[in-house]
């Protein structure tokens, strides 16, 4: 770390590689001079403003009238209680198409800019400061309309069905139901049968006696709450690991994707992610995996956090407490790790994308056949409870995973390298190899947990491998990866997550297209292009 004062791009290295190392330097300059200290203070309350000023403005511009910035908006259709409390504050927006992408993507450059800034800054500020950026992007996030991407409305019309209507989502395509029903007209996927974990969909039924409006709303509040909570476990296992936990919950909290594009379109992955970050906080405080303490300090860490600049980070280091594998007097059965293995099984139980977690948590457990155990235990309970449910709700019937996984984005990986082989775009064959290849990824990285005895690192690279393989690739699922890296020590994990990151902006951002047509770069205009577009356009109406 001798070259780490060099420049700022050095500087957001240097965290991606070691945070904690990086902040000891930090403290180490600062005894020399206060100067310094107060600029890189400066430096980092900025790049938390930036961040909070560019939500602001991609809200209050997405609420003030429909536009393509509200996914769910049309000239006839964008009620108030839709539009949030924020909307018509900005009278004076642009009508122009291109000013709008402009208007979305510029921001989202900018903060991501401003993102990986404050990885690097934000963590010389007192804690308190870095809690407060995050609650309140959440709260701004919050209150948007649903922005672009949206699929909060599908999740209420696949609830309506059975609630109301009594039709099966796992049987019945909602072009089947009343479109009298007030949340068919703002749902899309029309032709599409639930894709939707049975968790998730008995979750909708408890919000479908409150309306459309409300129950938009309360799923809203929802999603918010189970983002905070990703953060705060990430926190909580942060301290368990000795880490940072301000680099943490910055790196997981602040992120632009995760919150324009996963907050702002309301979408479950932030459910799926609590319930899968709470399974790794629960086996990190049961102390079966390498560097857990087993428990943190007796204080309460936020109330030390906010102490001052550097209490955070004697906060952050947990009390040195020999790991559950190194006490032989550890009790036969640990509620913490039963509980683990119905975390991982409920994550599933809501987006099947978790699943790809499992095998690698089990492999890192090989050596601890009595935690292994128990987490098996965990995960038959588990499975037991949800399978009965599931039954009961829907019959023998699982979501349809199947007519998904066959659409095809534009400017994903595999479209991307069928395009490159000259193929048009990714074909059938080319599925089904990339299928196998996810399947050897994630048996390498079950292998890489097993030979670790720890599993954070091998899941976030597993994570890598899916995201990297899906034909239908969105924005926000980079979520899947930003926890498990925050608190991997592996920096090469940190450094792709934030490249994963530049690649979802550059693929995603509106701005992008017009620069993809500035150069005649059409991957829709290819025969197996056009099949794929028309493919989505008939689930789609």
């Amino acid at each position: 770390m001798t070259g780490y004062a060099q420049s700022s791009s050095e500087h957001v290295i240097g965290v991606l590689r070691d945070p904690d190392n990086v902040r000891g330097a930090r403290r180490t300059r600062s005894e020399a001079g206060t100067g310094s200290e107060r600029v890189e203070k400066a430096l980092g309350a900025v790049m938390l403003i930036l961040i909070l000023a560019g939500c602001l403005l991609v809200v209050l511009a997405a609420a003030d009238r429909p536009s393509l910035l509200a996914a769910t908006s049309t000239g006839h259709y964008f009620p108030h209680w839709m539009a949030g409390p924020l909307g018509g504050l900005w009278p004076s927006l642009t009508r122009s198409t291109a000013g709008l992408k402009y208007l979305f993507s510029a921001p989202i450059v900018l903060m991501y800019v401003s993102y990986l800034l404050a990885l690097r800054y934000v963590p010389r500020l007192r804690a308190r400061w870095a809690i407060a950026a995050v609650v309140a992007a959440h709260v701004i996030m919050f209150l948007s309309p649903p922005l672009a991407l949206t699929d909060i409305f599908n999740y209420i019309n696949y609830g309506r069905m059975e609630a109301v209507h009594n039709l099966n989502p796992y049987t019945t395509i909602p072009v089947l139901e009343p479109h009298s029903d007030p949340s068919y007209a703002p749902s899309n996927w029309h032709q599409l049968l639930s894709p939707y974990g049975p968790l998730f969909t008995l979750m909708t039924f408890v919000v479908v006696p409150l309306g459309i409006a409300a129950s938009f709303w309360t799923l809203k509040g929802l999603l918010m709450l189970t983002s905070l909570g990703v953060v705060f476990l990430v926190w909580r296992a942060a301290r368990l690991l000795g880490r940072d936990p301000v680099a943490a919950i910055v790196f997981v909290g602040l992120n632009p994707i995760v919150l324009i594009w996963g907050l702002g379109g309301d979408h479950n992955d932030f459910l799926m992610m609590f319930f899968a970050v709470l399974g790794f906080y629960l086996l990190l405080q049961a102390g079966c995996m390498p560097g857990a303490r087993g428990r943190e300090e007796p204080e309460g860490e936020l109330a030390g956090a906010v102490a001052g600049p550097d209490a955070s980070t004697r906060q952050g280091a947990a009390v040195s407490i020999p790991s559950r594998a190194e006490t032989p007097e550890a009790p036969l059965w640990s509620p913490a790790l039963i509980a683990a293995g119905a975390a991982f099984v409920a994550a599933i139980a809501i987006k099947a994308s978790a699943g790809i977690l499992l095998p690698v948590v089990l492999a890192g457990l090989l050596s601890r056949r009595r935690d292994l155990l128990q987490v098996v235990v965990g995960v038959a309970l588990g499975a037991l409870v949800l399978g009965v449910a599931s039954v009961a709700a829907f019959g023998p019937h699982f979501p349809d995973l199947a007519t998904q996984g066959r659409l095809v984005t534009m400017t994903s990986l595999p479209n991307l390298l069928g395009l490159a082989l000259g193929q048009g775009g990714e074909t059938t064959t080319m599925r089904v190899l990339l299928s196998l290849v996810l399947v050897a990824a994630v048996a390498a990285c079950s292998l890489l947990a097993w030979r670790r005895r720890e599993s954070i690192t091998a899941a976030g690279w597993a994570s890598i491998a899916l995201l990297v393989t899906l034909s239908w690739v969105l924005p926000w699922y980079v979520l899947w990866l930003l926890p498990l890296a925050a608190l991997s020590s592996s920096r090469r994990l940190r450094i792709a997550s934030v490249l994963v990151g530049v690649y979802m902006i550059l693929a995603w951002a509106p701005a992008g297209g017009i620069a993809l047509n500035a150069i005649g770069f059409h991957p829709e205009k290819t025969a197996l292009g056009r099949l794929h577009q028309r493919y989505v356009k008939e689930l789609l109406y």
